[in-house]
């Protein structure tokens, strides 16, 4: 692979294997050239129901046939669509297949080859059950506007010309050899970017910081330790687009002054790992990352560091002690990294989505950047969807969306027609948002005025049914087991609560346990070292705040409305629809259901283990849960 020298051959070799259609995927290969595409989810998600099965079934099945060098068959990054996935996507003809099994590969190369369609294999509207060709017509879709996952699901993250053929390293080459390293700072502070890992710093005053700080060695570092539960946005990034991180690191080093980059990563992302340290040697081959690139006296190289799945490396200076093999702990701030950062270096961190965005910033400019989310919060922002949401999957949308419009366009409602309760955002970090504020415009002040975050951008979505009082000691007791332990507000503070919560949920709370609750959240979020233990309160406070009333119906009236908490469940048998079928006491896992067929049966609450087995068996909803 021979190396780039200048931003000239760059451009002449993105011309070369640019493709036909306006989405640019490579088309090319050698003297060779494909009239069809055939584009195969390999995101992690699809690649568990089978994608890399369906992937190398296509490739035999084009070669059997003999068309394998007409037809073309490409694995990707995740297309966002996760709950329709395994994804297939079909070029020029645009045709956008979900749900693909292993049967469906022999039809589908035959549509492929004959230019047909396969209408059940197409995405059918909930409302009309229309079929829908192109994913742009799908509401999922709609909505969104992709910065960040730009790449995901139209390009092979595991060959570098196919980033470079749709412009990528030409941010690179523009910053380093036709922009100051003071212009390049003062580019991504002017677009307004904002950290999107959690905390929303300015990242252009990050960088500056770093700058402006004496040092004979600086280090750029990238936190890929996504650990919040149910987020995969910066995996899916990594998995779908690895090149476009590189870049950005690349142009912070130029911009700060630094020749090292280090992806802080955790090693239960294996696909992540291993497209990354492709992405790093091809681009090491090509001359976009090393000694003298594009021609010029930068160097920059870039290692991996991977983390053992601890979530307080989430924190930045934690993340740092981890690579230097110290406990994960955070450090007291100030100083802060940009000043003593890696082996206190200055230091310049960013989460992964943030470093997607900086090559769009530097080709397209900051006025492009700002004219798109509102005036504090510029940009677009990557959530993963899920819990009780129809459309689980990656969405990206522009900052001051309204939460509605998540739920209900883009997320297609809450699953089984079931009223929607409340979104958490922020991970377990972040609060939980109720229905009275589904309009609320999404960005950075907006969630923290209702007691949430913006976090990494996880979005838990509850229905009905959900229990607030147990979603709250859910996330504490998450917290708890990840926190380092460092600082007593973190340490026993958060246990205190998790406790109150227990005694809560197991019938024994009183509405004194409320006020402490309240009382002790504000002291650990005002005491603690890190924004761990900071935020953690957050979902107990959010929760006392919108949903007291269900804290109130536990403490004194001793039940779960939402029937969640099992110790304060009761079951009974409803005489007036009980027929005598007997399938209730058949089932009862401890005989505690007696009664006589073709008669009345009764539950013995004493010996009841409270599983709900006769409560999903009962054909004439005869049990009730109380």
């Amino acid at each position: 692979m021979s190396k780039i020298k200048s931003l000239d051959e760059l451009k002449n070799l993105q011309q070369s294997v640019q493709g036909a259609t306006e989405l640019r995927v490579k088309f090319e290969q050698g003297s060779g050239k494909y009239r069809k595409h055939i584009l195969v989810c390999g995101g992690t998600g699809c690649m568990s129901s089978e994608s890399n099965e369906i992937h190398a079934k296509i490739q035999e099945e084009l070669n059997s046939r003999g068309l394998g060098e007409q037809i073309q068959v490409i694995k990707t990054g995740c297309f966002g669509f996760c709950e329709q996935g395994p994804i297939v996507k079909v070029f020029p003809d645009d045709i956008f297949y979900v749900k693909v099994t292993l049967n469906d590969v022999n039809e589908l190369i035959e549509s492929v080859d004959k230019s047909e369609t396969i209408e059940r294999l197409l995405y059918h509207t909930p409302e009309t059950n229309e079929p829908v060709t192109r994913h742009d017509q799908i509401p999922f879709y709609k909505s969104q506007q992709r910065i960040a996952l730009r790449n995901c699901g139209i390009i092979n993250p595991e060959d570098i010309n196919d980033y470079i053929s749709l412009g990528g390293y030409q941010a690179l080459g523009k910053a380093l050899t036709e922009i100051s390293r003071e212009d390049v700072i003062k580019l991504i502070k002017d677009s307004g970017l904002r950290g999107r890992g959690g905390a929303g710093v300015s990242t252009g005053f990050k960088w500056e910081m770093a700058y402006r700080s004496d040092g004979d060695k600086k280090y750029v570092i990238c936190n890929a330790d996504e650990g919040d539960p149910g987020a995969f946005m910066d995996r899916s990034i990594l998995e779908g687009d690895p090149n476009s991180v590189l870049e950005a690191m690349a142009i912070c080093g130029y911009a700060i002054g630094s020749n090292e980059g280090v992806i802080y990563i955790r090693a239960e992302y294996p696909l992540a790992v291993e497209r990354l340290k492709i992405a790093i040697k091809q681009a090491e081959e090509k001359g976009l990352l090393g000694e003298g690139i594009f021609g010029t006296d930068f160097s920059f190289k870039v290692s991996l560091s991977l983390g053992a799945g601890a979530f307080v490396c989430g924190e930045e200076t934690a993340l740092m002690n981890s690579v230097q093999g110290l406990r994960g702990e955070p450090r007291m701030k100030p100083p802060f990294p940009a000043q003593a950062g890696l082996w206190n270096k200055p230091s310049n961190v960013n989460n992964v989505e943030t470093w997607a965005n900086i090559p769009q910033i530097i080709i397209n400019g900051a006025d492009w950047f700002k004219s798109i989310g509102t005036e504090k919060s510029a940009g677009t922002k990557v959530f993963a969807l899920a819990g009780q949401i129809n459309n689980v999957g990656l969405v990206e949308v522009p900052m001051g969306i309204p939460l509605r419009d998540i739920i209900y366009e883009v997320g297609g409602g809450v699953r089984g027609g079931k009223a929607f309760k409340a979104v958490q955002t922020g991970g377990p970090s972040g609060g939980c948002i109720p229905a009275s504020q589904l309009d609320l415009k999404i960005d950075y002040d907006s969630l923290q005025s209702v007691g949430s975050m913006m976090g990494s951008g996880g979005m838990i979505v509850m229905d009905e049914n959900d229990c607030m009082v147990n979603i709250a000691k859910y996330y504490l007791e998450f917290t708890v087991e990840e926190s380092c332990g460092k600082c007593t507000p973190c340490r026993v503070g958060n246990r205190r609560l998790l406790e109150i919560l227990e005694k809560i949920t197991k019938g024994n709370g009183t509405e004194q346990d409320l006020q402490e609750l309240k009382d002790l959240s504000e002291v650990i979020q005002d005491a603690s070292l890190c924004a761990l233990g900071q935020t953690a309160p957050n979902p107990v406070l959010s929760t006392l705040k919108y949903f007291y009333d269900e804290y109130l119906a536990h403490v004194r009236d001793k039940k779960c409305p939402s029937g969640k908490c099992v110790d304060l469940l009761k079951y009974i048998v409803d005489p007036e629809k009980c027929i005598g079928c007997s399938i209730c006491a058949k089932n009862c896992p401890v005989s505690c259901i007696s009664g006589e067929l073709k008669g009345k049966y009764t539950i013995d609450s004493e010996k009841c283990v409270k599983c709900g087995v006769c409560f999903g068996k009962c054909p004439k909803k005869a049990i009730v849960r109380q």
